[in-house]
């Protein structure tokens, strides 16, 4: 549908109007409607619910199929929420910035919880299905590599087996030449007249960096500052949020991971645990944390 059949089919409505249908309606809900009912119209809930095509006849791959779904959902809408941070603090709103990053941190609990569903899972569980998979994984998700490129761990390599999906490709490409969240934060200290080398705002985004001590200091100063109107060290702790929610999605991740089929090699041709472990040791916003050390 397009939006104009959305709106359409929802039918906006005022206070006022509201008020009016349930005086008519005698306090009950309405239950007639011209065409499909303005809840599937808006939320695509009928389209949702026969997304799950399950490849066994096992009644648990439902489970690991619905929740890598779920997962799927909260991967692009911390994405969204991220992006709109990105485009607050490039316009020098750090307040603006705070309540996407805020909902960025609560959407990663979402995410999180949602492990919750797979803990039934043994080996000889997902034994029963795993198979079928082929070289199916999660390792190949889209939008786990904008979420990764946004809060800055690039790896241009893993972009690689989405060439032949053109626009899929392209999208990464886009994510990982863009300035990511903290290559933006680091701008905007540079703004705010902290000491920031001239050389780390024109660094290469593509690759990844190790912690400099400039931005470390800056932090520093930040923090020191415990006054109400100290907008930056708001910004530190909604960013601290946001990482450290995403290291939960890890290690819960690898947990999973290890429940499910322990150290066997992973169905994308990963090793598996091992590779979760040695992705762990890659850190989000590192100077935020290494900075904590000094302060």
């Amino acid at each position: 549908m397009t939006v104009e059949q959305v709106t359409a089919a929802v039918r906006p409505a005022t206070p006022r109007q509201r008020a009016a249908r349930a005086a008519r309606n005698g306090g009950e809900p309405t239950l007639e409607f011209a065409e499909r009912v303005p809840y599937d119209a808006y939320v695509h809930a009928s389209t949702l619910h026969g997304l799950q095509q399950p490849l066994s006849d096992d009644p648990g791959e439902m489970s690991f199929l619905m929740v890598s779904q779920i997962m799927e959902l909260y991967f692009g809408l911390t994405c969204h929420e991220l992006r709109h941070a990105q485009r607050e603090l490039r316009a020098n709103r750090v307040w603006d910035a705070l309540p996407p990053l805020r909902r960025a941190a609560l959407h990663l609990e979402g995410l999180n919880a949602a492990w919750q569903g797979l803990r039934w899972m043994t080996p000889a569980d997902f034994n029963r299905f795993r198979n079928l998979l082929g070289e199916g994984s999660g390792f190949q998700s889209a939008m786990y590599r904008h979420l990764e490129f946004l809060l800055g761990l690039r790896d241009p390599a893993l972009i690689r087996p989405f060439r032949r999906q053109t626009e899929v490709y392209a999208g990464l490409t886009a994510t990982l030449a863009a300035p990511s969240l903290w290559d933006d934060v680091v701008a905007l200290l540079a703004r705010r007249g902290f000491a920031v080398p001239a050389d780390l705002l024109d660094r290469d985004v593509t690759a990844e960096h190790e912690p400099h001590p400039a931005i470390e200091a800056a932090w520093v100063r930040i923090y020191g500052d415990s006054g109400p109107d100290n907008h930056l060290r708001l910004l530190g702790e909604a960013l601290t949020e946001v990482a450290e929610r995403f290291g939960d999605w890890r290690w819960h991740h690898l947990k999973a991971v290890q429940r499910a089929m322990g150290a066997k090699v992973g169905s994308g041709g990963s090793a598996g645990l091992a590779w979760l472990q040695r992705s762990m040791a890659r850190v989000v916003f590192p100077e935020l944390w290494s900075a904590r050390t000094a302060m």
